[in-house]
């Protein structure tokens, strides 16, 4: 009898041990933002630009810089969509907004070789998005005239979903 109490809570505790501990099994937890609030993102963005007048694309990609959301209006140029997509993947990737990273990079800088790694773009209109502290996407606008610009529509497009992020 005792033989089968110990055999029976040894698997209990087996079973629950295991289940509680996923981190100890190679798992890890992350969070992105989901394709709604990744097209509100670029709506919200998108008409900013429009009121400003400017004809712009928008990209908006994932924490790993998966791209979930473009949008481009009818008058941007066809450069401009890819354009976006790079400036959004770059944001996510280095987790630092491309105007800043478009000053930090100049050639003559130290870090002026990360200009040559694949799609990486150097120039104002991609920003990271955070939520709670963590980057769980960016936003990248092409087509305003000049990277400032873009930037600025980006920052705008973040504000229309602050409150369906932890911040």
């Amino acid at each position: 009898m005792l033989k089968n109490i110990v055999l029976i809570a040894t698997c209990l505790t087996l079973f629950t041990s295991t289940g509680q501990t996923s981190d100890k099994l190679g798992l890890v937890s992350f969070e992105v933002m989901t394709i709604e609030t990744a097209l509100k993102l670029a709506q919200g963005t998108l008409s900013d630009c429009r009121k400003k007048g400017y004809q712009v694309a928008v990209a908006v990609v994932d924490r790993f810089g998966n791209l979930q959301v473009t949008l481009r209006d009818r008058f941007a140029g066809g450069h401009t969509p890819e354009t976006a997509r790079r400036k959004a993947w770059t944001a996510v990737n280095f987790r630092t907004d491309t105007l800043t990273l478009s000053k930090d990079t100049k050639i003559g800088t130290p870090a002026a070789g990360v200009r040559f790694i694949n799609d990486a773009l150097m120039v104002g209109g991609g920003v990271p998005v955070q939520s709670g502290g963590s980057v769980v996407g960016a936003i990248g606008v092409s087509g305003a005239p000049g990277g400032p610009r873009d930037d600025e529509c980006a920052r705008v497009g973040i504000e229309t979903i602050t409150d369906l992020l932890e911040f």
